[in-house]
Formats: structure tokens, sequence, C-alpha cells
């Protein structure tokens, strides 16, 4: 059997910066004393119905730590879609998932890379099995959304052990046809030798 493991998600990237909003020409941007307070005021009301997250230790966040633990929550959740994307299309030819871990600004840890193994080896002595196991395969290397270069290396791979699989699936019934036929014409023959009262091997 010929193992390997499909997908090799990308590790996190650096925290996302929203950019300045650009200034526009007539309007006056400062900010009026009742403005802050009000502003002040919704702050203080949203603070108190809804929490921000915070460290391990309860702390709140700083904005950017904030930001980095959303990237790492969406990764999260990318990440074990497209293994489970892999497992589901591969269904007995493929194992358990394993993740690569990062550790939040609030103290848990998120899944930022995984693999699945996959069994994509040809069925030995057997064309029509391969045939079947080596669409299932490449059905699982391409279910993600986002195939990984490892992804397309095993389809990739699965498609040349598949025409391989039909080649041989195409030899192995035309020796049956042949085999069929051949097996026909001698019994067409054996009637007409002993009509002309003949030995088989005497026949013309």
């Amino acid at each position: 059997m010929d193992f390997t493991s499909i997908s090799a998600y990308p590790t996190v990237g650096p925290a996302y910066t929203r950019p300045a909003s650009p200034s526009v020409p007539g309007v006056d941007e400062t900010e009026k004393p009742g403005d802050a307070l009000s502003q002040s005021d919704a702050r203080e009301a949203d603070s108190e119905t809804a929490p921000g997250p915070t460290r391990a230790d309860g702390t709140p966040l700083a904005p950017e730590e904030a930001r980095l633990l959303e990237q790492l929550k969406q990764t999260d959740r990318e990440v074990r879609q497209h293994e489970m994307a892999h497992q589901i299309a591969g269904g007995a030819h493929t194992g358990g998932a394993s993740y690569e871990y990062e550790t939040g600004p609030d103290g848990k840890r998120y899944a930022v890379a995984g693999e699945v193994p996959i069994d994509y080896g040809p069925v030995r002595g057997d064309p029509q099995a391969t045939i079947e196991k080596m669409q299932t395969v490449i059905a699982a290397a391409m279910a993600p959304a986002d195939p990984s270069p490892k992804d397309l290396q095993i389809a990739a791979q699965a498609r040349q052990y598949l025409l391989e699989a039909k080649l041989e699936a195409a030899q192995q019934q035309g020796m049956m046809a042949k085999a069929r036929g051949d097996g026909e014409s001698n019994a067409a023959d054996t009637p007409r030798d002993a009509e002309a009262g003949l030995p088989p091997e005497q026949a013309a």
C-alpha cells in the first residue's frame, strides 16, 4: 500500500491592521464634547452587556491581540473544514486528521495546519478495484474548496494509476473476448466434423 498525508494548511499570517479612514473634504471631523460623551457612554454600555475577549488571566485583550485572535479562530475553522472534506470523500481510504496548533492570546490552542493520511496505492491484480479506489482518492484529494499543492500531487498520481488500471482492464476484457470467440468457433466446427465422419484432427 502507498500511504501519504494530504493537506498542509498554511500557518496563520500577521494580524490584520485596519487602514485609516480617508478624510472627506468639506466635512468637519472635529469631535464635539457632546459626541465624545455619547460615544464613551455607548462603549461603557457595550462593555457591560458584551464583554470582549480576555487573556488567560482574565485581563482584556489589546485591539491588535483581539484581531489576531479572530484570525486564529477563522484559520482553525478553515483547517478543520479542509481536513474533514478529505475524510468524508475518502471514506475507508483515509485515516484520522492530525493538526498543528498555535496558542492564541486568550491562552487557547487553535489549529493552524493539518493533514489526513490516505492510501492511494493500486489494488494489485484487480484493475477494476483499482479504478474504483482511484476515483475515490481523486475525489478525496480535491474535496476541499482550496486544495493544497500536496492534494494536487496526490490527485495527479491517482489519475496515473487510474489510467493504467483502465488499460489493464481493457486488455483483460480483450483476452476474455478472444477466449470466448475461440471457444464458440471450436464448438461450431465439431458438428461438421461428425457429419463428415472424420476425426476432429483430420478436419480441414
